[in-house]
């Protein structure tokens, strides 16, 4: 058993011998006086030991027996006595174990030994230390002794059953004790009286005297106790029943003033009159004054006076008829958008077209009352579709309001609960419009393709109410359970995928595309609006820093790869980070330098760092992507495609490899079942093509092709990758390279058609970001043009096709990089051809 053990087992009493209790000899010992505690022999009480000297009296007791004198107080109050406020009768003790407390004070279990009589104090600080005597008790044998034993236990038996915190228990410990003086001891020790009485007990010797003495004040308590009892008995008894009802309507009285009961009507009378003002429909009015009135009937402490008092304060606070004035000068409202963003224009458009119809409407019908429309913007994260929320309800000067429906499962969050639960309230819609304090808000839904669904309903359902202006004029809260106008409400929704948002909900919302930003428009947001906002938060001016273009350009290509500008003003503050740092070192003149930094300060701030390309990687070190143009697409086989991904368009490199086989065609990747069939599909058209690409028919024989889709541990599918796999393999048997510079897309058939795909504008946009100078589209996706940007335009070359010959024709070099593909050597037997291998067959490179 470990010491630590030991500390936590359960403290005995400890038994000391007749040589240990033996007093014929003076003995000096430490003293501890106790305020409002006398310790008896034998007894085990805790202390509580706070003062300075007692505790410095703790600290200097030996181990093993510590030993020490307790001496009760006359008087308890004393911070600091001295001898004479001392009893001179006290009680050896012995220490069986001491706690820290968290005060830095101590407690500490004690065991009485034996009376002592403090002969001489020797010195009183720190503490006290005195010559003691034991003193022993004047023993009586007679049958006196005896019957007042059994007399002082039949006493204290009476004692227990009239005061409160006495127990049987105790009565049981008094019971079991057969010495004469421990039980007088032991009687009193359990007592709640005055520390002088319980003095008196311990200074007496006499153990006669003792029992004496413990028996009158045992029943000197007894009869203490059983007065008041009477005395309380009879005072309640003397209160008449006309006192005692009296009494309690005057408490009725005061506790009715206390909750308000005599303001009831006039509280009632200022609901009333907030009703009226509140400009409520006809139906809403008449609801909440049936409630007032009903109200009126409902005792304020009753829980339903709550509830019934929420319902009305919700009807009354919420913007019945408050509505903001629009800003109707489009040339203001244009300028706040052009001022808060860059871009956009699309988005930007549509808002001046919804303020340019309300004024047509205003000079027609007098009010201008228009439904608000139902926006969703839809694009890759940090294109900043949430903060040009902001700046509509500028440019329009309306309240904003935001609500994010990322992970919202539960349909009460839209429509919200009935007042049958408890603590019910209204959905986040009607909570949305008292807290903008309007009935025409813009209000905005942040990532609304990301809402959930379980048992508990169907959020996007609910919002179908909402987002359709058919019905949204009568929108019924299930709290409220009037109908409330959503139709001045604009409601603009944001979304990273549009083809994750369920289809009748998408139907109702009007969708406007947010596309990733070339680099041209990047710059322009980070000098207009990231480089000073970071300059700003990072406590620099333009004279200590100033990013240059071709540092932008690094920041984006090397630091970042992204559609929107996020990471982009991330980078851009860590740079700031880093130049800020720098600043305050020169303004210091202690560290390295000491009081060169401090020299150059003012040169520091005469002269700006300019963030050029090369300051971006001393600051942020080496660069995190490089171009994988050049690298990967080196020879024969190699073709960079275009995808589109809810981040916005990317680059992706095919390869194809051939190896020594029998026409077996691995595909690895994580490809999809369609991209798989794309694969499959190229495969069959080389095969059946392989004499007008001048290969060897027979090629297959000889050789198996494993075709493989970078980045592993990304899931790939669509159609519109047929184009590039096709190539790919058409590269590699032909031993031809696919010219520098060149992407491709598109749907292919067995027949070699190249058919049109989707996000067009994306995938040209991330090509115009990879460095691409060439791209191959189908022919029907000419229209699609429209909307890419004139820079991204202007810096491509577009190349139409409709046969897969065409794309060949212009993607391969003229000449062979490697020998083409060729058949078998003849040696006179048949030779089996093999079978291509199924999607079954197919192994997939997983990370």
């Amino acid at each position: 058993m470990t010491e630590d053990t030991k500390k936590d087992e359960i403290i005995e009493t400890i038994d000391f011998d007749e040589e240990d209790t033996d007093g014929s000899a003076p003995e000096k010992y430490p003293v501890m006086p106790l305020r409002n505690t006398v310790l008896f022999p034998q007894q085990i009480i805790p202390i509580y030991i706070g003062r300075e000297q007692s505790l410095k009296l703790i600290e200097d007791l030996p181990e093993g027996h510590k030993m020490l004198v307790v001496v009760a107080q006359k008087d308890g109050s004393i911070e600091v006595p001295t001898e004479n406020d001392l009893y001179t009768k006290g009680t050896l003790a012995v220490i069986m174990k001491v706690f820290d407390m968290p005060d830095n004070s101590k407690s500490a279990i004690v065991q009485g030994i034996a009376r002592v009589n403090v002969k001489e104090y020797l010195t009183t600080g720190p503490y006290f230390k005195a010559i003691v005597e034991r003193i022993e008790d004047v023993v009586d044998e007679s049958l006196q002794a005896g019957a007042l034993v059994t007399n002082l236990r039949q006493v204290y038996h009476h004692l227990i059953e009239v005061v409160p915190y006495l127990t049987d228990e105790q009565a049981g410990v008094l019971s079991n004790i057969q010495d004469p003086a421990r039980v007088a001891d032991r009687a009193i020790s359990m007592m709640n009286i005055p520390n002088q009485e319980k003095q008196e007990i311990l200074e007496e010797l006499d153990i006669k005297q003792r029992l004496e003495k413990a028996t009158v004040i045992v029943n000197r308590e007894i009869q203490r106790t059983e007065l008041g009892e009477k005395i309380q008995s009879e005072v309640q008894d003397e209160i008449s029943k006309t006192q005692r009802e009296y009494y309690l309507r005057e408490q009725l009285k005061a506790i009715r003033k206390e909750l308000g009961e005599d303001e009831q009507s006039l509280d009632q009378k200022d609901l009333e009159e907030k009703v009226k003002e509140a400009g409520m429909s006809t139906e809403a009015e008449k609801v909440a004054m049936k409630e007032l009135e009903r109200l009126g009937r409902i005792p304020p402490q009753s829980p339903e006076f709550t509830v019934a008092r929420t319902y009305i304060d919700w009807l009354t606070d919420l913007p019945w008829s408050k509505t903001t004035d629009d800003n109707n000068d489009l040339k203001n409202a244009g300028s706040i958008l052009d001022e808060d963003h860059y871009g956009l224009e699309k988005t930007k458009e549509r808002i001046l077209e919804y303020l340019a119809v309300r004024n047509l409407k205003a000079h027609q019908d007098g009010d201008g009352k228009l439904k608000g429309p139902i926006l969703c913007l839809a694009g890759p994260p940090g294109t900043g579709k949430t903060s040009i929320g902001r700046s509509i309800a500028r440019a329009m000067g309306r309240e904003f309001v935001r609500m994010s429906l990322g992970g919202v499962r539960d349909e009460a969050e839209i429509r919200g609960h009935r007042r049958t639960y408890i603590g019910a309230l209204p959905g986040r819609i009607i909570q949305g419009l008292k807290k903008a304090g309007t009935n025409n808000p813009i209000f905005m839904m942040d990532e609304i393709d990301k809402l959930g669904m379980d048992f508990r309903g169907d959020p996007s359902s609910a919002l179908l109410e909402v987002l359709d202006p058919e019905q949204n004029h009568a929108f019924n809260d299930h709290y409220l359970e009037v109908d409330f106008d959503l139709s001045s409400v604009m409601f603009i929704a944001t979304a990273n995928r549009a083809d994750q948002i369920p289809g009748p909900l998408r139907d109702r919302m009007e969708i406007l595309d947010f596309t990733g930003y070339i680099d041209d428009e990047k710059i322009n947001i980070a000098k207009n609006f990231l480089v000073p906002k970071q300059i700003k938060e990072n406590g620099l001016d333009e004279r200590q820093i100033v990013f240059e273009d071709d540092g932008l350009l690094e920041l984006m290509h090397s630091f970042t790869r992204e559609a929107g500008v996020r990471n982009l003003e991330r980078e851009i503050a860590n740079v700031a980070r880093k130049r800020a740092r720098e600043v305050v070192e020169a303004m210091s003149p202690s560290g390295e330098k000491g009081k060169a930094k401090s020299k150059a300060k003012a040169k520091t701030d005469d002269k700006p760092v300019r963030i050029t390309a090369e300051k971006v990687l001393e600051y942020l070190g080496p660069e995190r992507h490089h171009s994988e143009v050049a690298e990967r697409a080196s020879g024969p086989g190699i073709v960079v495609g275009l995808a589109w991904t809810a981040a916005g368009g990317d680059i992706l490199f095919i390869e194809a490899s051939r190896m020594p086989g029998n026409g077996q065609l691995h595909l690895t990747g994580q490809l999809g079942d369609v991209m798989k069939e794309s694969v499959k599909a190229a495969w069959s058209y080389v095969r059946a093509h392989a004499e007008d690409l001048k290969i060897d028919p027979t090629f297959y024989k000889a050789w198996d092709v494993h075709v493989h889709v970078p980045a592993g541990a990304i899931p790939k599918d669509g159609p519109s990758a047929g184009v590039g796999m096709l190539t790919a393999i058409a590269s590699l048997l032909t031993g031809k390279r696919v010219r520098d510079g060149v992407g491709m897309t598109g749907e292919i058939t067995l027949r070699g058609n190249v058919l049109p795909i989707g996000g067009v504008k994306e995938k040209l946009t991330a090509a115009h970001r990879a460095g691409l100078k060439h791209i191959i589209l189908p022919t029907e996706n000419k229209r699609d043009l429209v909307d890419v940007p004139a820079k991204v335009m202007d810096d491509l070359k577009i190349t139409f096709v409709k046969q897969m010959e065409d794309v060949l024709k212009v993607a391969l070099e003229k000449k062979q990089s490697t020998p083409p593909a060729t058949g078998p050597e003849k040696n006179g037997e048949k030779e089996k051809t093999p079978e291509v291998q199924t999607s079954e067959e197919v192994f997939s490179a997983d990370s």
